[in-house]
């Protein structure tokens, strides 16, 4: 079963130019050149929205430094602990 799905994309000559350029260089294919950049680019999209989530969920527990981190995270283990005994 193919596990990939074969799509056709316009490119700006010069991106177009510099990707043929990269896949010579590195001895690859456009393909694997585009796939790798889109990987990339997904991979820096999940760690931006969970960057986003932290700097949330920081602020609505009021959570200034990493001590301010440590502190809670040692209340609520020290509560887990409680609640295991």
């Amino acid at each position: 079963m193919r596990t990939t799905k074969p799509i056709t994309i316009s490119l700006p000559t010069n991106i177009l130019r510099e990707t043929e350029r990269i896949a010579k260089e590195e001895v690859r294919t456009r393909t694997d050149v585009i796939r790798e950049a889109l990987n990339q680019y997904v991979a820096s999209r999940r760690w931006q929205r969970l960057r986003q989530w932290g700097a949330q969920t920081a602020k609505r527990l009021e959570l200034k430094t990493e001590e301010d981190l440590q502190n809670l995270l040692d209340r609520v283990r020290a509560q887990v602990g409680k609640n295991r005994a």
